[in-house]
C-alpha cells in the first residue's frame, strides 16, 4: 500500500523484513524502527549479512537490488563482471553432497574470480533512495564482526557441506581457522570489521583503488553499477516484476508463472523453465523489505560458491562466478555475467503485495515460483507458503521434500526439508495493510514485523 492507504497507518506498522539469518533481519528491523525506509533497511541488513552469513555473501561477490518506490521499479545490477585479465590457472572441481543422494559440482579457485560489485550496488541504491546516513547503516555490522557471531545449526551444516570450497586455499583455510567451523562456535571477523569501517568512512570505491588479489586496477576502477527496468508478467490479476536480462532468473520464473494453470502443475512449469535454463552458481542470500510507506526493496547477493581466495588483511572472500563457463555466456571482458538470482516484487493495483527472492543456485527459481503460486494463486499466508514442501526438476529427475506425493518415475525423495530446495525470504502485504514476513527455515532464516 502507498502512504495514502488508510489501513497502513491505522495499523501503525513501520515495515517488515525477511532474511537468511535472524541477525540480518534484526539489523534491518532496527532501521525500520528508527524511521528508515526500505532501502536503508536493506543496506543495513546487507552489511550485517556479510558477517552473519559470511560463507554466502560479502563485498567480494555480486548482486541485484530491486527497488519499488512511488510507482517506479528499478533494478540495480551490481553483479560480477568478466575481467579483462583473468587470473590464469586450472579450475578446481569440488562436489557438494546435500543429503547422500543429491550432489552438485562447483568449479572454483583463483581463476574463477570475477570483478565484484556488491558494495557499489548498495551504495548506488542508497545514493538514489536512502534517507539515513550511510555510515550509520554500516556501523552495527562492523561492531558485530568484532564481537563475533555464534554459528546456528543451519550455518554449521553449510560449513560442513561447503568446507572443501571454503578452505581449499591457504588463505581460505586460515580465514576459517584451519578447521570446519561448528554450530555453537563464535566466529569473529576483525579484518572484515576494519573493511566495513573503511567503506563507511570513505565509500565503497575505497575497495576499488587497490589490488583485489589478481584483478587489474583497470577492471576495478572501470566497474559501474547499471540501472535496469525489470522484466514483467501478469499473474492472476497481479504484476510480477523481477531481474531482467542479461540475467535469466526473472524471465524463467515469468515463463513458469505464465505456464501455471488452475491445476498448479509445478512440474510442468519447471519443465518450461528448464527448457530455457542456464546454470547458476550457489552460495546466495536474499533480503526482502517493505517500509512504512509501502515501498519495497528486494536484494539478492552471492559469492557463487566462493573461490576460497581471501584478500589478506581485509576479510574479503572473493567469488568464483567464472567457474561456470555457461554463466559467462557471450559476455565480453568488462560485461556482466548472467545470473539466476531473481529479486522480485508482486504488485496488486500498483502496490506491493509480495516482496520475494531466494537463495539456492539452480533451485531458487523454482522456490520463488512455488511461493508466489502459494501466496497469490492459492491464497496461503506467507509463513505457510515458505514452509510448504517443495520440489525441483533437474534433467528429468524430480527431487521432492516430504509431504509431496508424485506418481512418476525418477523421483528422489528427501527424508526431511533441506536447503537444497532454496532459501526464500518474503514479505507479504495483506488486506488493510497488515504485514507478515517469513525467512526460510531450511536456511535458518527469519522474518520480522516492526510495529
Amino acid at each position: 500500500m502507498d502512504a495514502e492507504a488508510p489501513g497502513w497507518f491505522a495499523l501503525g506498522m513501520r515495515g517488515a523484513i525477511a532474511a537468511g539469518h535472524p541477525l540480518t533481519a534484526a539489523a534491518g528491523a532496527a532501521v525500520l524502527e528508527a524511521g528508515g525506509n526500505a532501502v536503508d533497511a536493506c543496506v543495513a541488513a546487507a552489511f550485517t549479512s556479510w558477517v552473519a552469513e559470511s560463507m554466502l555473501t560479502g563485498p567480494g561477490g555480486g548482486g541485484f537490488m530491486l527497488v519499488h518506490r512511488g510507482g517506479e521499479t528499478v533494478v540495480f545490477d551490481a553483479f560480477v563482471a568478466v575481467p579483462r585479465a583473468p587470473v590464469e590457472g586450472e579450475l578446481l572441481a569440488v562436489t557438494v553432497d546435500f543429503d547422500g543422494d543429491t550432489q552438485q559440482v562447483f568449479h572454483t579457485g583463483p581463476a574463477a574470480v570475477g570483478v565484484p560489485g556488491t558494495a557499489l550496488g548498495l551504495e548506488a541504491a542508497h545514493a538514489r533512495f536512502g534517507s539515513l546516513p550511510w555510515a550509520e547503516l554500516a556501523a552495527p555490522a562492523a561492531a558485530l564482526a568484532r564481537e563475533g557471531v555464534e554459528l546456528t545449526p543451519a550455518q554449521g551444516y553449510l560449513h560442513k557441506i561447503l568446507d572443501a570450497l571454503l578452505r581449499h586455499s591457504p588463505e581460505g583455510d586460515a580465514f576459517y581457522g584451519g578447521r570446519v567451523l561448528q554450530a555453537g562456535e563464535r566466529f569473529r571477523l576483525p579484518d572484515l570489521a576494519d573493511t566495513i569501517d573503511r567503506i563507511a568512512a570513505d565509500g565503497a570505491r575505497v575497495l576499488y583503488k587497490g589490488d583485489l588479489l589478481g584483478l587489474s586496477r583497470e577492471d576495478l576502477e572501470s566497474y559501474a553499477v547499471i540501472e535496469r527496468a525489470p522484466v514483467s508478467v501478469r499473474y492472476r490479476g497481479c504484476e510480477f516484476l523481477s531481474n531482467p536480462p542479461p540475467s535469466s532468473g526473472g524471465r524463467l520464473i515469468a515463463l513458469g508463472l505464465e505456464s501455471l494453470g488452475d491445476d498448479f502443475d509445478i512440474v510442468h512449469a519447471m519443465e518450461v523453465m528448464e527448457a530455457a535454463r542456464v546454470p547458476s552458481a550457489g552460495g546466495t542470500t536474499h533480503i526482502s523489505v517493505v517500509d512504512a510507506h509501502g515501498d519495497a526493496a528486494s536484494l539478492s547477493c552471492s559469492l557463487g560458491s566462493g573461490s576460497g581466495v581471501v584478500v589478506p588483511g581485509t576479510g574479503i572472500h572473493l567469488n568464483n562466478m567464472l567457474g561456470e563457463a555457461d554463466l559467462k555466456g557471450s559476455a565480453r571482458p568488462g560485461e556482466r555475467l548472467t545470473s539466476m538470482m531473481a529479486p522480485s516484487v508482486v504488485l496488486q493495483d500498483g502496490r506491493p503485495r509480495l516482496v520475494i527472492g531466494s537463495a539456492g543456485s539452480e533451485r531458487l527459481r523454482g522456490a520463488i515460483l512455488q511461493v508466489v503460486a502459494n501466496v497469490i494463486g492459492r491464497g496461503m499466508g506467507v509463513e505457510d507458503a515458505v514452509d510448504a514442501p517443495r520440489l525441483h526438476l533437474d534433467g528429468g529427475v524430480v527431487h521432492v521434500e516430504p509431504g509431496i506425493e508424485l506418481e512418476r518415475e525418477n523421483v528422489v525423495r528427501f527424508g526431511r526439508r533441506n536447503l537444497y530446495f532454496g532459501g526464500v525470504s518474503a514479505v507479504e502485504v495483506r488486506a488493510e495493510g497488515e504485514l507478515a514476513a517469513a525467512g526460510d527455515p531450511r536456511r535458518g532464516g527469519a522474518g520480522m514485523v516492526v510495529a
